[in-house]
C-alpha cells in the first residue's frame, strides 16, 4: 500500500463533506470514525487512500532486534481489512507455525491490534460477517482486543480511527452498527456536467503520470498535513460555550434522536473543526457545518412509534391507578380527623371545668 502513489485527496472534484469528515477524523479520533455511503465509482476508497499524504505523526512502541521496547514517532498508517477476513485474522489467533514446529500455544495479534493508533479502513462493511463487524466495533469502543484460546488469553491495544464505506444498494447496516459511527457522509454522484468532465480529465492525467499529477497538489497537500498536525495540538484546549451546548442539545431533542452517541459525535466534531481553524472556542458556524454529518441517519421511525406507545400505556396505567386509589384515601383519613376532633372537644371541656373550679374558689 505504501509503495502505491495515492490519488491526492485535494484533487478529488467536489465532495466537500467527504474531505471535511475524513480530515476531522484525523484531527480528533474521539469523533468515533466515519461512514461513507454511496454508489460505486464516486471516489469513496480513493478519498480514504488519499489520507496517506496527510497522516499526522503518532508515537508507536516497537521492539528492536534485541527485543527491547522503544517509543518512536511515525506517520499514521492505513490498514485495510479485506472483505474475506476471518475472525482469527481480525481479532488474532494461534500461530500455527509455532504450534506445529515447537508444539507451543502462541497467540498472535490480528488486524485490529496492528491498526493501533492508525486508521482502519473497512470497505463494503455492510457485506462483512456480522461477528467480524461486532468484533471491530467492540475494539473501537473499548480500545483493546482480547484473544482467548482455551485457558490462554492475551490482551492487545486496539485504538484506531475507524472508516467504513458501503453501497446501500447491497444492503443496509444494522441500527446498532450504524450508531457506532460518529460522522456519516452521503457521497453522491456529481450533478454538474462540467464537474463530471473534470473527474475524467484528472483521472486520465493521474494514470498517464502519477508523480507529475501529484506534484500539482504537493504544496496544498503539505499545507493540509501541517494543519492537521497543528489542529491535533490545539484540540485539547478547545472549549464549547454554554449557549452552543444548549443549542446542540435542543437540536438533538427537536429531531427526536434517541442515541446519546449523537451528542458525543456532534460535540467532538465541532471541537475538531474549531481546532482545524486554529481556534480555541467553538462557534455557531461549527455547529451548522457539523450537525448534518453527526446527526443524519440517527432517527428511527420504529423506535419513535414504540416510544409513543409506551408513553400512552404509562398514561393509561397512571389514570387507572388514580381512579382506584383516590376514593380510598379520604376514607382512611376521615376517622383520624374525627379522632382529632374528639380529642380537641374533650380538651376544651376539661379546660372549662378547671376554669369554673378556679372561679368558685375565688368567690369563696
Amino acid at each position: 500500500m505504501d509503495d502505491i502513489l495515492p490519488f491526492p485527496l485535494l484533487a478529488i472534484v467536489g465532495q466537500p463533506e467527504l474531505k471535511t469528515a475524513l480530515t476531522l477524523a484525523l484531527v480528533n479520533p474521539q469523533i468515533g470514525g466515519v461512514l461513507l455511503s454511496g454508489p460505486y465509482g464516486v471516489g469513496k476508497t480513493t478519498a480514504v487512500r488519499g489520507l496517506l499524504d496527510i497522516m499526522p505523526l503518532v508515537t508507536q512502541e516497537v521492539r528492536d532486534d534485541a527485543g527491547h521496547v522503544q517509543s518512536v514517532q511515525m506517520p499514521m498508517r492505513l490498514v485495510e481489512l479485506p472483505l474475506n477476513a476471518r475472525m482469527e485474522d481480525v481479532v488474532g489467533g494461534v500461530n500455527e507455525r509455532v504450534a506445529l514446529e515447537q508444539h507451543k500455544l502462541l497467540l498472535e495479534e490480528g488486524v485490529l491490534s496492528r491498526a493501533h493508533r492508525h486508521v482502519l479502513y473497512v470497505d463494503e462493511i455492510n457485506l462483512l460477517d456480522p461477528q467480524v463487524v461486532d468484533a471491530i466495533l467492540d475494539a473501537a469502543a473499548q480500545g483493546r482486543t482480547l484473544v482467548r484460546r482455551g485457558a490462554v488469553t492475551r490482551l492487545f491495544p486496539s485504538q484506531f480511527v475507524l472508516i467504513g464505506s458501503m453501497n446501500p444498494e447491497e444492503g443496509m447496516l444494522r441500527p446498532q452498527i450504524l450508531d457506532r459511527f460518529g460522522l456519516r457522509v452521503w457521497v453522491a454522484p456529481l450533478a454538474e456536467a462540467q464537474q463530471r468532465l473534470e473527474v475524467y480529465r484528472r483521472a486520465q492525467a493521474f494514470r498517464l503520470d502519477a508523480e507529475a499529477f501529484r506534484a500539482l497538489y504537493a504544496e496544498q497537500t503539505a499545507a493540509l498535513r501541517e494543519e492537521v498536525a497543528a489542529a491535533r495540538e490545539i484540540l485539547p484546549h478547545v472549549v464549547i460555550p454554554h449557549h452552543i451546548e444548549s443549542a446542540a442539545i435542543s437540536l438533538i431533542q427537536a429531531l427526536n434522536i434517541p442515541s446519546h452517541r449523537a451528542e458525543i459525535a456532534l460535540f467532538e466534531g465541532v471541537r475538531a473543526r474549531a481546532a482545524a481553524d486554529f481556534r480555541s472556542e467553538v462557534t455557531i458556524t461549527d455547529l451548522q457545518r457539523i450537525a448534518p454529518l453527526a446527526l443524519r441517519q440517527r432517527r428511527s421511525a420504529e423506535l419513535t412509534t414504540y416510544t409513543q406507545h409506551m408513553q400512552h400505556e404509562n398514561t393509561e396505567i397512571e389514570q387507572a391507578l388514580a381512579s382506584i386509589i383516590a376514593p380510598v384515601v379520604p376514607c382512611r383519613a376521615t376517622p383520624k380527623r374525627k379522632a382529632q376532633s374528639g380529642l380537641s372537644a374533650k380538651r376544651k371541656t376539661e379546660e372549662r371545668k378547671a376554669q369554673s373550679e378556679k372561679q368558685g374558689i375565688a368567690e369563696a
